[in-house]
């Protein structure tokens, strides 16, 4: 895989990540329009994002990194255990 460019990497993921979804949970299928990138950054080769879904309730959040010297994409997808205000130490 080669990415070209910030809005390229940031695609694939957006797919990938829809890929994952529609796998893994297959009672609540998800288009791109779902898919929304929570932040991205690019540093030497390398690329990062954050990715999450509109499906409310889910707690999906999904990292990608691009290892440019590898040409490998790696992911790692999480779910929100807990959410809780914390106001003292």
């Amino acid at each position: 895989m080669i990415i070209t460019g910030m809005s390229h990497y940031e695609s694939v993921c957006k797919k990938k990540l829809v890929e994952w979804y529609n796998k893994n949970r297959p009672e609540t299928p998800i288009e791109l329009s779902n898919v929304f990138i929570v932040w991205s950054c690019k540093t030497l080769q390398n690329y990062k994002c954050l990715a999450s879904t509109t499906v409310s309730g889910d707690g999906i959040y999904a990292e990608y990194t691009y290892n440019g010297d590898k040409q490998e994409l790696y992911e790692d997808v999480y779910g929100k255990i807990s959410n809780a205000c914390h106001t003292e130490e």
